[in-house]
């Protein structure tokens, strides 16, 4: 038995899916059990938007990503330079945080 492919991890990303979706804002919420990220896509002009993609995660697996976002940011901060945060035209902001989704 080869230890290696144990711990091999498969992921298959179909064309779709590798197109990606664009989102320039995403509300995040959670319960006591787990976090909703909904990405979507505001439009200038347009007083409508929709969720584009909605992500649910445990609050491990969400723990998780933001330190594997921030290892990244800091890794592109190293090679690009610091990225610099304007205030949102749209005047949402980019968390609404709280309780607000249930579960």
């Amino acid at each position: 038995m080869d230890i290696q492919n144990e711990n091999q991890l498969n992921i298959e990303l179909s064309e779709e899916v590798a197109e990606g979706i664009y989102s320039n804002l995403a509300i995040i919420t959670h319960s006591n059990s787990e976090f909703v990220v909904d990405f979507i896509r505001l439009m200038p002009g347009v007083p409508k938007a929709k969720v584009k993609s909605r992500i649910i995660l445990t609050p491990e697996h969400a723990k998780r990503l933001l330190a594997a976002l921030s290892d990244n940011i800091e890794k592109f901060e190293a090679t690009n330079g610091r990225i610099k945060i304007q205030e949102d035209p749209t005047g949402f902001p980019m968390n609404f945080g709280g309780t607000m989704g249930q579960a």
